[in-house]
């Protein structure tokens, strides 16, 4: 799957469902017809969608953990909580359980945005929130992540 593009402003109903924005829509209709993965993000208080084949990939990597150690166990508790099998319904829209809304601080207003090959789905007021709170850091952050040469020297 190529890399999603977009930041949209969308709303979700009284019953938790959100409509995914058209432009979403149409580069995610190679994959919709196998369902997404809905959970919680682990560094923001936000939710991630993940194309059915995504996760699958993310799945070959934990699978590969050592069961033996705690840390890993607990990692696998925590990192699969609350984790959701989502299908659009026959209108096109995502149903969000209530634990997931509760997780996020969604409201009503919301902003999906793609993150690179998955969609973050956020509280819009959170979501301006994390925005401006990296703002300052982000020339700093962008140099240390993006700013060595080729060969891995910076």
């Amino acid at each position: 799957m190529n890399s999603l593009i977009g930041t949209y402003e969308c709303r979700v109903d009284a019953k938790g469902r959100l409509m995914l924005p058209s432009a979403l829509k149409k580069q995610l209709s190679a994959v919709a017809q196998n369902g997404f993965v809905l959970k919680r993000a682990v560094f923001q208080p936000c939710l991630e969608l993940y194309p059915m084949s995504e996760w699958e990939a993310l799945m070959q990597k934990v699978n590969k953990l050592n069961r033996f150690k705690k840390k890993n166990n607990d990692f696998i508790r925590r990192f699969t909580a609350g984790v959701k099998f989502i299908e659009l319904d026959v209108s096109g829209r995502l149903l969000v359980s209530k634990d997931l809304i509760a997780f996020a601080g969604i409201s009503k207003d919301i902003v999906v945005s793609s993150a690179v090959n998955i969609i973050e789905i956020w509280d819009k007021d959170n979501y301006e929130k994390a925005i401006d709170d990296a703002v300052g850091d982000f020339a700093d952050l962008a140099e240390e992540v993006m700013g060595q040469d080729e060969d891995g020297i910076s």
